[in-house]
């Protein structure tokens, strides 16, 4: 079996020139693969190519695969994902995934920007403060999920409303409110991570509600989850479609 024309000129728009040692060492892999990745899985694109990119960079930091983010990051890179929208992805993976699987990341990805010249650090983009950071947040997640964050809070048992508080104040306040990103794709991001990470479905059904909310609608959720396929395996994928399904019927 060779690779297809078409899956060898979507692999060369993203990695021009390049050299694969696995094609001399495992052929037989590489032609699976790269003809149903880069050839079949593509065929019914919905997203545009850098957001693609993005999603699956954002699932690779979710699956903790830092060498396969290096090379995907340099495919993000050229083709029009900037610096700055990379970082964020980065940012806006801890509080999803944590620092002990982010920090890795955070070395990968300022090794590949410095290797391109790039300098670092880039332009802040925080727009809270300390006092500014709660109510910004809180203002964030109602936005997204509407009332049911004030239920969140009034079901809340008294020994665990410092999480809800520490929701608001940090993942919301601190990250949601950066700029370099805008809140449709911070929220699209966010899905694939929680896809990626498995496991959690209650809170993938959630942000299924959540990216409805924000303008993901069914066909962005479902070619966000085709996409990171090739990545993620097949019951990571299909769990995440019936999440998918249960929250786009009603």
């Amino acid at each position: 079996m060779a690779i297809s024309d078409e899956a060898q000129r979507n692999h060369d728009a993203l990695f021009p020139n390049h050299k694969s040692t696995l094609k001399e060492t495992d052929p037989e892999l590489i032609e699976l693969f790269d003809n149903w990745a880069f050839g079949e899985v593509l065929q019914d694109e919905t997203l545009d190519t850098r957001t693609r990119l993005m999603v699956q960079l954002a699932a690779m930091i979710a699956c903790h695969a830092v060498n396969e983010y290096r090379v995907m990051l340099g495919g993000a890179l050229n083709v029009g994902v900037t610096p700055l929208e990379v970082k964020e992805i980065v940012y806006q993976a801890v509080p999803y995934a944590g620092m002990a699987r982010v920090f890795d990341f955070l070395h990968a990805t300022n090794e590949v920007l410095r290797s391109r010249g790039i300098p670092l650090p880039l332009k802040g983009q925080s727009t809270t403060n300390p006092a500014t950071r709660f109510d910004k947040g809180l203002e964030v997640q109602k936005r997204i999920f509407g009332d049911s964050i004030d239920q969140m809070y009034a079901k809340s048992p008294k020994d665990q409303l410092h999480l809800q508080k520490h929701l608001s104040a940090n993942c919301f306040g601190d990250y949601y409110t950066r700029t370099g990103l805008d809140l449709k794709t911070r929220e699209l991001l966010t899905f694939a991570m929680i896809a990626s990470l498995g496991g959690c479905e209650p809170q993938l059904a959630g942000h299924v509600a959540g990216n409805l909310a924000v303008g993901n609608d069914r066909k962005v959720l479902v070619s966000t989850i085709t996409h990171l396929l090739p990545f993620i395996g097949y019951p990571r994928t299909l769990n995440a479609i019936k999440v998918i399904n249960e929250g786009t019927s009603k």
